[in-house]
């Protein structure tokens, strides 16, 4: 089970855990990041893919990208780029471009609060994280809703007892009832204090990226030299397709790549729609743009940590509609690992559906998705529990289906020993023509972990499935994910300050000094942001509440 979260300097007298092993949930593999011992699928032959990356080099030297922001312009015309005062657009000689991403790292570690939740981005590493950024969400016995705080902090509970997730890739579903000004605060406060797996920051703009990375420097007791040191805190930027990049996303990126902190440079470009309706000329605008903006974090900080993200699908051509989980979108997701490889870069994909209920579309589209991601040799798997009717509903049941599937996608990727002992000559000498294996002693040493045992699936003959009532899959995942969110044991855990210091804020800037100035080391109990200076239900508060429990002091 996933442990309760806790900083990691945690105070001796608070060192033993809040929330130990069976006291979350189903019974579950410990957590785990998986990591793949074959070589990922290659969908085209070299010549094809050095076809696209040439024709994604001629996008950019020939038509350019927007980048609507005018000191992102200013640094990569400092770089070495040739930029049009309007549009607003920027050309890339080819060799320029491959020059600059070669700065990029190959793999990096992304810090989580909990050091047993660090994840290696990268190299043959995978990590699968939750759903993120859906406006509407289905479950907890009722039917589709729009977000709330109580749904979103439900979700993040879930997916820190779900030891199949391993990092949150954005707010599970958007906390509508909480005012957008402040919204990232109370999100992060929640995300930083009801989980211990490493969290993601909307690129919103600088103040409110500047907020976040402060939160999680904060949260994690870090100094500001040492957070620049430990990546902590990612990003995904979406490019506006066709060619362009906005100016708030790209705000994000200046100030998280500035500290040293990952950007998941992401097209989503839908063929038939953003994207030409051909596979391969999609394939080559989105190289192009996901080479731009990765170009872009490597001219702020040199070596920034920096993933190569896909997200290339079709449309229904009938309705105009996205289509998820499609053939089309293996073979973008396998293209797309090519592509990442290619340029030594870590790559992200996605684990994505268009159904609108919990039915089979739901479960046959979503293990299609995996299948490209993963066989594509994807690194980061977004949106891997819990996405539903294309991303515009994120779901209790399907976040705990989805776990079931990443549980047997580690098990599966795991390497077959085959040695004398596996090979077990001894036992099949011992059983002879004939008999069974259910009493030798190689099956009893071995029995309670020879295989994965499930989560969900219910494995009993028709008989015993019949006298227990006849339980179906979807009264399983609901009760899986109700004992996931039982109430823990009222064990609190102390969050020291992680609100403004209003006082002393204000007295900075009766001394003149920047406002806006980010604490020093020492002083990592004091969180002090210009836009939540005036929330004075936070004013010097010391926050104390149970794990999983709504705390006292946020707007609800």
């Amino acid at each position: 089970m996933s442990r309760a979260p806790e900083t990691d300097v945690g105070r001796r007298r608070h060192s033993r855990r809040a929330r130990g092993s069976g006291d979350c949930g189903p019974r579950q593999r410990p957590f785990h990041q998986p990591s793949f011992h074959a070589a990922p699928t290659s969908a085209v032959s070299e010549d094809e893919l050095e076809a696209i990356h040439l024709a994604s080099l001629a996008i950019l030297r020939d038509i350019g990208i927007d980048v609507l922001h005018p000191e992102a312009r200013t640094l990569l015309t400092g770089a070495g780029a040739t930029v049009d005062s309007e549009p607003p657009r920027v050309r890339f000689d080819p060799d320029l471009v491959t020059e600059i991403i070669a700065n990029a790292p190959s793999e990096f570690t992304l810090h989580a609060r909990n050091p047993a939740h660090h994840l290696r981005i990268g190299g043959n590493a995978v990590a699968f994280g939750a759903v993120a950024s859906a406006p509407n969400v289905t479950g907890l016995g009722e039917g589709r809703r729009v977000g709330t705080a109580r749904d979103f902090r439900a979700l993040v509970r879930l997916s820190q007892c779900l030891e199949a997730v391993h990092f949150h890739g954005g707010y599970p579903v958007e906390p509508i009832d909480i005012h957008p000004s402040v919204r990232h605060l109370h999100a992060t406060f929640d995300l930083l204090t009801l989980s211990d797996k490493a969290i993601h920051s909307y690129s919103l703009g600088r103040q409110r990226t500047l907020d976040t990375i402060e939160m999680t420097r904060i949260a994690r007791r870090l100094s500001g030299d040492e957070l620049d040191q430990q990546p902590s805190v990612f990003t995904v930027v979406n490019t506006s397709s066709p060619l362009r990049l906005d100016g708030p996303m790209i705000e994000g990126m200046i100030e998280l790549s500035a500290r040293n902190q990952p950007v998941v440079v992401t097209p989503f470009t839908l063929a038939g729609a953003m994207a030409p309706v051909t596979i391969a000329g999609a394939l080559a605008q989105q190289n192009a743009e996901a080479l731009a903006g990765i170009a872009l974090t490597q001219v702020i900080r040199r070596g920034a940590p920096v993933v190569y993200g896909g997200f290339t699908s079709n449309v229904d051509m009938r309705s105009g509609a996205p289509a998820f989980g499609t053939p089309e979108y293996v073979k973008a997701a396998l293209v797309g690992g090519q592509l990442a490889r290619r340029y030594g870069l870590p790559y992200r994909s996605s684990n994505v559906n268009a159904a609108n209920s919990l039915d089979a579309q739901a479960a046959y589209e979503s293990l299609f998705s995996l299948w490209g991601a993963v066989m594509g040799g994807a690194n980061m798997i977004f949106h891997a529990a819990g996405w539903m009717k294309g991303g515009l509903c994120a779901s209790f049941e399907k976040m705990v289906l989805d776990a079931e599937l990443l549980q047997m996608i580690a098990v599966a990727l795991e390497p077959l020993v085959v040695d004398d002992d596996s090979l077990a000559l001894d036992a099949i000498a011992e059983v002879g023509p004939g008999g069974h294996f259910f009493g030798a002693d190689h099956t009893r040493a071995r029995y309670r972990t020879a295989f994965h045992s499930p989560m969900v699936s219910d494995w009993r003959n028709y008989e015993a499935w019949d006298s227990a009532g006849r339980p179906t899959g979807d009264r399983r995942l609901h009760s899986r994910q109700r004992s996931c969110l039982r109430p823990p044991r009222r064990q609190c855990v102390r969050h020291r300050r992680l609100e403004p210091r209003i006082q002393d804020d204000r007295r900075r800037q009766a001394d003149g000094r920047d406002a806006g100035s980010r604490p020093q080391a020492g002083r990592a109990e004091a969180f002090h942001a210009r836009s939540i200076c005036d929330r004075p239900h936070l004013r010097g508060q010391e926050l104390e509440f149970p794990l999983g429990v709504t705390h006292q002091g946020v707007t609800r």
